[in-house]
């Protein structure tokens, strides 16, 4: 076959390999330098691309993709400036270990340094956050260069699915034409190996390490665990689509330990009898926390995303065993013993192996607490229909059925729905930019994990990170990827009021302008400009009635105005009391 020019025939041979290294979605942003490579992504076979205007939102747009589909997505920039709007979804792809692919178009060697246009230096344009960087060179129609570009590609997807898992960037420089042109490119001095690769899988297939837990390790750990009554099962923040909830559910009753699951652990709402999903209310009662302080913690996941349960841990004196599928280290404080890499399903299974301790005491006490923790925030919300922050987080998740998405920004929604949206029966499917905590980019991330899952799904955002990626909801509308989008507008930076900038007499004169940063937008005139259908709930009721009517498809933004910021505070303090006085004093054990 012809490809016309060299530069197509360079770009086919590149995307092929990808393909049949495993990429099923590509992003591509417009620009001419990329042109070949944007052409090739969409006429390769098995390839589905997403156009995105915007770089900085089309980085966390393939960044959602890649959280949910857990396989490396394509990234396509021009030259210049293009690709750096990529960097703060690379970094959070780093630090949360999701897999992607960065192609970034190039001028040639001959342009660099002379004030060509669009022409910047773009060797390791993301230093450290790339987890391995080629600069792939001037296309050649040269048997050893088309074999190495090849093979790089194989690699490359290998590098980015490879534990622990990121951002891998490849660095394609062309010169002109940049454009299919008539005519035939000479390729009889080619082999059908470099022209057309290896037809249904990659020039060069890297099998991955067996990534099982080292079964001497894990036998010794059962041994603690069969001596030791008084233990946890923590998990933190967790992308994997694994079977972790069912292997977490069988550790814990063959352990007789209590799961300590956060929101985005997936171990939480669909989770076994012994999922503890209110333990921050639980864990501020000094009394409750100091009898149930653990001897052995097993941890999966990341940290916790509240301080109070995590510094509980690290300062029990219990012995901590994390275990790390991805290689990454999540132990700010060093508490932990031992780090344990591997599959932590695998580990699962092998630990539970033999044991047999059912529910004893000690898991009874944590789960009654969880009932009167439950009873105390139902009676709250019974009593009172205002939409208070804390309510719009547990009735968004209430709302949702089985089998739904439910992506969460940083801040204080994440918080708000780990504090007070409780464990269900229903299967939901969690995930938030958790790696560096930012508030960027959220919009575009939770539309990926649409696009990918093609299940409903919803995000809950504050009105900061709303403004921060607005214009996220033009992929959207050009893509017709259905969203539900609820926002908790509170004009402004509510989360920074729980902090002492909030109270210091030092700043008191600037807060408002520097951190409370009031912006008086109506998210109303943001649908009308993406023409997404426009609800502002002012109950409870209307507010399960929007999402629920948001679900059955389309583009939805549900904007929720809260009290403020200020009383939120207040609001927080006053139910965490509340459910934290339900346990009452004791003896629990």
């Amino acid at each position: 076959m012809s490809d016309g020019n060299l530069n197509q025939l360079w770009a086919r041979a590149l995307l092929e390999e990808l393909v049949r290294g495993g990429a099923r979605h590509a992003v591509v942003c417009p620009g001419s330098r990329s042109s070949p490579l944007a052409h090739a992504c969409a006429t390769t076979e098995g390839l589905r691309v997403w156009s995105v205007i915007d770089e900085r939102s089309a980085g966390f747009f393939a960044l959602g993709l890649a959280k949910q589909s857990r396989v490396p997505v394509v990234l396509v920039a021009t030259s210049g400036t293009a690709g750096a709007h990529f960097y703060p979804a690379i970094i959070e792809a780093s630090l949360s270990q999701v897999p992607l692919v960065v192609l970034t178009a190039d001028r040639p060697l001959e342009l660099q340094g002379w004030g060509a246009a669009q022409t910047v230096p773009q060797a390791r344009f993301f230093g450290e956050f790339a987890r391995w960087f080629v600069d792939l060179g001037i296309p050649e129609a040269h048997e050893g260069a088309l074999l190495h570009l090849r093979a790089t590609a194989s690699r490359a997807m290998a590098m980015a699915a490879r534990a622990p898992r990121g951002a891998v960037h490849l660095n394609v420089p062309m010169r002109d034409p940049l454009y299919p042109t008539p005519g035939e490119l000479e390729e009889k001095h080619l082999s059908a190996l470099a022209r057309e690769g290896r037809p249904g899988r990659p020039l060069t297939r890297i099998v991955p390490a067996v990534r099982q837990p080292e079964p001497r390790v894990l036998e010794d750990i059962r041994e603690r665990i069969r001596a030791t009554e008084r233990g946890l099962i923590v998990c933190g923040p967790r992308d994997e689509n694994d079977g972790f909830a069912e292997a977490i559910t069988s550790l814990a009753e063959a352990t007789g330990y209590p799961v300590l699951a956060e929101a985005t652990s997936q171990a939480r709402f669909g989770g076994g009898p012994f999922t503890v999903s209110l333990y921050d209310a639980m864990l501020r009662h000094e009394a409750f926390a100091q009898a149930h302080r653990p001897e052995l913690v097993l941890r999966f996941g990341g940290g916790l995303t509240a301080k109070g349960p995590q510094a509980w841990l690290d300062g029990s004196g219990a012995e901590i065993v994390l275990f790390s599928d991805e290689g990454a280290l999540f132990d700010p404080t060093h508490r932990a013993l031992r780090v344990v890499e591997g599959s932590a399903v695998a580990a699962c299974e092998v630990l539970g192996r033999e044991l047999s301790r059912g529910l004893g005491p000690w898991a009874r006490s944590f789960l009654w607490a969880e009932q009167w923790t439950r009873a105390a925030l139902e009676s709250a919300f019974s009593e009172d229909a205002t939409l208070t922050e804390m309510r719009l987080a547990h009735d968004v998740v209430g709302a949702m059925p089985d089998g739904a998405n439910l992506f969460v920004s940083s801040s204080m929604p994440i918080r708000d729905v780990d504090a007070f949206a409780p464990s269900t029966g229903r299967r939901l499917r969690v995930l938030a930019n958790r790696g560096a905590n930012g508030i960027d980019g959220i919009v575009s991330s939770a539309l990926g994990m649409a696009a990918a899952s093609g299940r409903p799904t919803v995000l809950l955002t504050g009105d900061l990170a709303m403004l921060h990626d607005v214009g996220g909801l033009l992929t959207a509308r050009r893509c017709n990827i259905p969203l539900t989008v609820v926002v908790v507008n509170n004009d402004g930076g509510g989360i920074f009021s729980f902090l002492p900038i909030a109270q210091a007499e030092q700043t008191r004169a600037h807060y408002e302008a520097l951190w409370g940063t009031p912006h008086g937008v109506d998210f109303s005139h943001a649908a009308a400009l993406y023409q997404a259908r426009y609800r502002r709930p002012d109950s409870p009721a209307a507010l399960r009635s929007a999402v629920v009517e948001g679900l059955k498809g389309g583009l939805n933004l549900i904007e929720v105005r809260v009290v403020e910021r200020e009383r939120n505070v207040d609001s927080h303090r006053r139910l965490f009391a509340r459910m934290t006085a339900a346990l009452g004093e004791g003896p629990w054990l």
